[in-house]
């Protein structure tokens, strides 16, 4: 069938490549003028402006936005107007589902139908395919759902659920609609939000390992510093991209993210590569909000969102604040940043 991309970045791009591999007819659209030109290569058409974009478009329409959540409004607003009753606009980015009833409700005011479709697979989607997670009227999804097959990994890439019913839906091809407007982005919502926990649990344990030579080190004898009790107990250089590989073999706690973990290890034992300061694109903030107004406990995806906000530098102020308390009650000197350990 034919689909509209709009939004030619790190996924739109990969996204039109898998749908042109799966026989549909792309027309696509960025405002960056030169990422259309390697789609045109391989067959999409490519469309300068979003008049053009719609005019290319044989309606019913169906538009596929994969822009940052930030530029989804500005972009509907320029583009609904150019739109008629039955066309369908997918916003696969990352939008709060708030703003999925929002959007919902105004375009259902011209009979334009909006679907969400919260989008997992990253840059490795091309080949591995796209989870895909929707909320939208069982009609338009339907209607989508040769694209999102073509997306999505296919029933063949997971061996099969004990115990699962054949036949039961989409999920075990990769794609599911979850529900009404604004389910497919909470359903990822939360996806974010537990893989900032993983991602966080896998940080630490390595960072763990990391310092279990701390024994072997010198370490300052003064009122300021917390003995080592027993440095006999840390005497370990580990080799951390052999113990990520030997984890992805057989281990409880094997996954892709290992694997990805396991590659960037390999290739920089030490991520000298990298600063350490860890963005937050918004969707760990919502799921943390939701389980506030459920009243959900979720303390190991709290803890990973403020871990990410401590990388950021955005606790400074307050671990001065504590120094100066330290300084006011008790005399005590802030000591002076060590250096990196030995190895780094």
């Amino acid at each position: 069938m034919q689909i509209g991309m709009i939004g030619l970045g790190r996924m739109g791009a990969s996204m039109v490549i898998r749908l042109l591999r799966g026989g549909h007819d792309c027309v696509a659209h960025d405002h960056v003028p030169e990422a259309m030109a390697s789609l045109v290569a391989l067959g999409a058409v490519g469309a300068a402006t979003l008049q053009q974009f719609v005019d290319l478009m044989k309606p019913p329409r169906a538009i596929w936005l994969m822009v940052p959540a930030a530029a989804v409004d500005t972009v509907l607003e320029q583009l609904t107007p150019l739109l008629q009753a039955g066309d369908i606009v997918n916003d696969g980015g990352n939008s709060h589902y708030h703003d999925d009833l929002r959007r919902a409700m105004n375009l259902a005011e011209t009979n334009i139908a909006l679907v969400d479709v919260g989008t997992s697979g990253g840059v490795a989607g091309l080949e591995r395919g796209y989870c895909l997670m929707i909320g939208g009227s069982h009609e338009s999804v339907q209607h989508l759902a040769p694209v999102f097959a073509t997306l999505a990994p296919g029933s063949g890439t997971a061996v099969p659920t004990p115990g699962r019913r054949a036949g039961s839906g989409s999920a075990d091809q990769g794609w599911l609609h979850c529900g009404p407007h604004g389910a497919g982005h909470f359903v990822k919502m939360v996806h974010n939000g537990i893989e900032y926990g993983v991602m966080a649990a896998y940080a630490e344990g390595l960072n763990i390992l990391h310092h279990a030579n701390v024994g072997m080190r010198e370490h300052a004898v003064d009122a300021e510093t917390t003995p080592l009790r027993d440095p006999a107990h840390y005497q370990y250089e580990m080799d951390l991209p052999e113990i990520a590989e030997v984890w992805r073999r057989g281990s409880v706690i094997g996954s892709w993210l290992l694997d990805l973990t396991a590659g960037a290890l390999a290739a920089d034992p030490h991520l000298a590569g990298f600063e350490g300061r860890v963005a937050d694109s918004g969707e760990g903030r919502w799921t943390v909000q939701a389980a506030i107004d459920e009243a959900v406990p979720v303390p190991v995806l709290s803890a990973a969102l403020y871990g990410r906000f401590d990388s950021r530098g955005n606790a400074d102020f307050a671990n001065r604040v504590q120094s100066a308390m330290r300084h006011e009650f008790g005399g005590h000197v802030e000591k002076p940043a060590p250096g990196p350990p030995a190895g780094t």
